[in-house]
C-alpha cells in the first residue's frame, strides 16, 4: 500500500491493526500508522508522504492545485501574498509559544513540545486545538500554498520507535487541519525522528521539549 493511501486511511480511522508497535516506556502494544511504501524527500532524507491522490509526487500537488481553480502565484505576487499571509500568521499565533519564521518566500511554524503533545504521545493536548483552528484559518484564506508539516521528538529512547513517534504526530496534525477543511491535496506529511534536534545535546527538560515539535512549512504556489 502506499504512503498516501495508508496516511489518508489513518486519518479517517485513527487507528490501524495491520501492524503494532511496542511502547518502550510503557511496555504497552499500540497501533503502528507508520505506511511501509515511502518516498524519500529533500528534507535530510525524511520520508514524506504525499496526500494528494492524483500522483505520487511535488507535481501531483500543483496538478491538484490548479484543477481546483487556485492558480499559481508569479512575480512580485508572490513576495506579496506571502507578506500578507505571514502578517495574518503572527496575529493569529501572538502569545501562543509558536514561533513564525520567514524563510525567504516561505514560513516555517515552530510548535514545540509544550503546546503540542504530552511526552510519549502524538494524541494533540486541549490547548493545542484552538492554535490548529488558527492556523487552519489562516491556510483556508492564503490556499495558493503547500503545506508540509513535519513531525520531531527528542532523542530519548529508541531512534525507531522516535521515528515512528514523529510520523504519528505529523499525522495528528494533518488530520486535524484536514478536518478544518484545509485540502488535502496541499498536504506533505513526514516523520523526522531525532534526526533533527534544534539543540544538540540536549541537557535538560527544557532543551528536550523544544526538540519535541511539529513544523509546519508554507511554500508558495508557483507553478
Amino acid at each position: 500500500m502506499k504512503l498516501h493511501k495508508t496516511l489518508i486511511v489513518g486519518f479517517a480511522a485513527l487507528t490501524m491493526t495491520a501492524c503494532t508497535t511496542t511502547d518502550p516506556y510503557t511496555g504497552e502494544t499500540r497501533a503502528n500508522n507508520t505506511g511501509r511504501g515511502i518516498l524519500l524527500g529533500a528534507a535530510a532524507g525524511a520520508a514524506l508522504g504525499y496526500l494528494t491522490n492524483t500522483s505520487d509526487s511535488d507535481e501531483g500537488r500543483t496538478n491538484a492545485l490548479i484543477g481546483a481553480g487556485i492558480g499559481a502565484l508569479a512575480g512580485g505576487a508572490i513576495g506579496n501574498y506571502m507578506d500578507r499571509q505571514e502578517a495574518a500568521m503572527r496575529e493569529a499565533l501572538t502569545d501562543t509559544g509558536v514561533g513564525v519564521r520567514r524563510e525567504g518566500n516561505n514560513l516555517r511554524l515552530i510548535m514545540p513540545g509544550d503546546v503540542t503533545f504530552a511526552t510519549n504521545s502524538s494524541d494533540i493536548s486541549s490547548d493545542f486545538y484552538a492554535i490548529l483552528n488558527d492556523v487552519s484559518d489562516v491556510l483556508n484564506r492564503y490556499p495558493a500554498t503547500y503545506v508540509d508539516i513535519i513531525g520531531h521528538t527528542d532523542s530519548t529512547g529508541p531512534a525507531d520507535y522516535n521515528q515512528q513517534l514523529s510520523e504519528r504526530r505529523a499525522m495528528s496534525v494533518g488530520g486535524y487541519l484536514i478536518a478544518q477543511r484545509v485540502m488535502r491535496d496541499r498536504l506533505y506529511v513526514a516523520g523526522m525522528g531525532e534526526r533533527a534536534l534544534l539543540i544538540s545535546p540536549e541537557t535538560s527538560a527544557y532543551d528536550r521539549q523544544q526538540n519535541r515539535r511539529v513544523e509546519i512549512f508554507i511554500r508558495p504556489h508557483t507553478s
